[in-house]
């Protein structure tokens, strides 16, 4: 069960992440923050994202573990955390799971 305060965390890691990607990601694939998993003592967080085109996906986490140091400066100028959770990032399995169960359940 998570806190209210790890909840609203999460979701300003998360939308704050959207923004950045946003920013600083090229043309050539668009990149969609899913969520934020922050754990409970607020110290790690792991932020989930989908790509289009699905053959941008390693491309994409590339680039995005590159970047985890230049968020951590855009989380610290752009958010009121006293102390910056360690960010990693990671590919939305779940979610990509749930639109295929989609596509296969329309047809």
């Amino acid at each position: 069960m998570s806190s209210r305060r790890v909840i609203q965390v999460s979701e300003t890691i998360a939308h704050l992440a959207a923004d950045f990607f946003a920013r600083e990601s090229n043309a050539q694939s668009l990149i969609t923050v899913t969520h934020a998993d922050l754990s409970p003592d607020l110290r790690e967080v792991t932020i989930f994202f989908s790509v289009l085109p699905e053959s941008f996906e390693a491309t994409a986490l590339t680039f995005a573990k590159r970047k985890r140091t230049e968020f951590r400066d855009y989380l610290k100028e752009h958010s009121a955390l006293q102390r910056l959770p360690t960010v990693d990032f990671q590919i939305d399995y779940g979610e990509k799971n749930r639109q295929r169960i989609d596509d296969l359940t329309r047809n």
